[in-house]
């Protein structure tokens, strides 16, 4: 008998299994993949190169219990992200700042004036309600156009009038020169990459690990007390409600005999190509290699879901599947499918600390 099956052994899965068994419960944890570590996972290809084998994962983040935690199992290199976007022929830094501007408009303006200056291009969008509002309010139509409507097109395929205020909400506007794709006081990346990681915090005697496996083969046979589910939160019910939209994107890699391809980590073609970006993994990891392996990603509406999509449409369905979900009993749902939500990786391992917490807590007063 275990206490828990855990669905899925990505973040939200393998931290929930993690704290359990540290707690002293039985755990199961299954995933129909063969490997852990979710889409965080990433292996040597045959020329001896770490990759992502479901795109760049970039840890950051601002809390620090997230990074105190994740610390057990692993040690850090730190890294700092910076992407490029290709505008009007040349490459210039993506979010955009202070340089972007210069670069574009063959200005000199500094932080103050370049704050008039998009000020002066901004148009006034009240209320704020879709990703084409966020943009155009904060830098008007021309960069708008430069930028983000292709970027947004091709990864969503849906117009940015068409998207939540969130999604490019995520990508600040900066007057100053940082260059940084993301401020978080916490940037680095597992020292020896992520699936090691995942593989030290599943390493407790209390958890047992079955991959090739749909946990659909298995809840009738295997007993267990509760169950923690990880995956799409609609096809655990059936699509009762209809399906929950979801992107995906296909990864073209490619092993190139040079040390190095491009100038930074990534670089965005938001206008160009079919791709959106193109990532060199060696940035991201440190390695030192006589060759180099880069990652072109295609975005598309089939494969693994990947990204929830954030429209109002969507959550109205999944407020259905919501409801549903919290009269299951013994039955818990997390994670960027268990919640339908566009979480970054340490979100997902702060709300897997948090439901831990919930179910600790929920425990001590049942035995009251």
């Amino acid at each position: 008998m275990y206490d828990f099956l855990i669905v899925g052994c990505g973040f939200a899965g393998s931290v929930l299994a993690e704290r359990l068994a540290s707690a002293g419960k039985k755990i199961l944890i299954v995933d129909k993949r063969d490997h852990i570590a979710g889409n965080a996972y990433d292996y040597y290809n045959e020329d001896g190169i770490l990759v992502h084998k479901y795109g760049p994962h970039i840890f950051h983040t601002n809390s620090e219990e997230v990074f105190k935690y994740l610390s057990r199992f692993t040690d850090w290199r730190p890294y700092e992200h910076r992407v490029l976007g290709s505008a009007d022929g040349q490459l210039v830094p993506i979010p955009i700042n202070l340089t972007t501007i210069n670069k574009l408009y063959g200005k000199n303006l500094t932080s103050d004036e370049v704050k008039d200056f998009l000020a002066s291009k901004a148009e006034v969008r009240n209320p704020v309600l879709t990703s084409e509002d966020v943009v155009l309010n904060t830098v008007g139509k021309e960069l708008y156009e430069k930028f983000f409507r292709g970027y947004t097109k091709k990864q969503w395929d849906l117009d940015p009038s068409e998207l939540d205020a969130s999604v490019t909400s995520r990508v600040p506007t900066r007057t100053n020169t940082d260059d940084r794709y993301f401020t978080d006081t916490f940037q680095a990346m597992p020292k020896h990459g992520y699936t090691e990681m995942f593989r030290k915090m599943l390493s407790h005697k209390n958890i047992s690990i079955m991959l090739n496996t749909d946990y659909r083969d298995i809840i009738e046979i295997i007993p267990h007390q509760n169950l923690i589910y990880t995956g799409p939160i609609d096809s655990y019910f059936d699509f009762c409600f209809g399906k929950l939209p979801y992107r995906s994107i296909n990864f073209k890699f490619e092993t190139l005999n040079q040390e190095v391809y491009q100038c930074t980590g990534t670089i965005n073609y938001p206008t160009s190509n079919l791709y959106t970006r193109i990532t060199e993994f060696k940035y991201l990891t440190g390695q030192a290699h006589q060759k180099t392996t880069i990652v072109y990603e295609y975005p598309t509406a089939e494969g693994d879901p990947y990204y929830p999509i954030p429209r109002r449409e969507n959550q109205e369905i999944y407020n259905l599947y919501k409801k549903l979900a919290d009269q299951t009993p013994n039955v818990y749902f997390t994670g960027r499918l268990g919640t339908y939500k566009y979480y970054n990786m340490d979100q997902v391992v702060a709300q897997s600390l948090t439901l831990f917490k919930k179910i600790t807590m929920q425990a001590m007063s049942d035995v009251q």
